[in-house]
């Protein structure tokens, strides 16, 4: 039985390529080829997305705003007194035990549930 060489086999074209260039200089500086510019697109992204956080953040300020005094009081003119007491009585005055059951329109091609 033959015995393998335990080196791997290497082309003569493999150390002139780009890719083992790079391996190879990766071994001598690992944080320069790898680390450095991961750091650089983590920094750069934060730049890159704050603006977009302002103007998502400005959207939400002009939909929600507070109200001026002048709206406020506009608000409260037709606004009705609500009692307690007279909520009560007005739903103790309506009959809850005279009811009926009623089903609702299903729209086309749902299913209605019933076996």
């Amino acid at each position: 039985m033959t015995v393998f060489q335990s080196k791997k086999f290497q082309s003569s074209a493999a150390p002139n390529t780009y890719g083992a260039k790079y391996r190879a200089m990766m071994a001598k500086r690992p944080f320069l080829l790898f680390g450095l510019p991961f750091l650089a697109v983590i920094i750069g992204g934060s730049f890159v997305l704050t603006p977009a956080t302002a103007i998502r953040y400005e959207r939400h300020d002009r939909k929600v705003r507070q109200m001026t005094r002048e709206e406020e009081l506009g608000m409260t003119k037709n606004k009705r007194k609500v009692d307690l007491r007279e909520e009560y009585y007005k739903l103790a005055a309506k009959d809850l035990e005279d009811w009926e059951q009623k089903r609702v329109k299903r729209l086309p091609g749902e299913t209605d549930g019933v076996l």
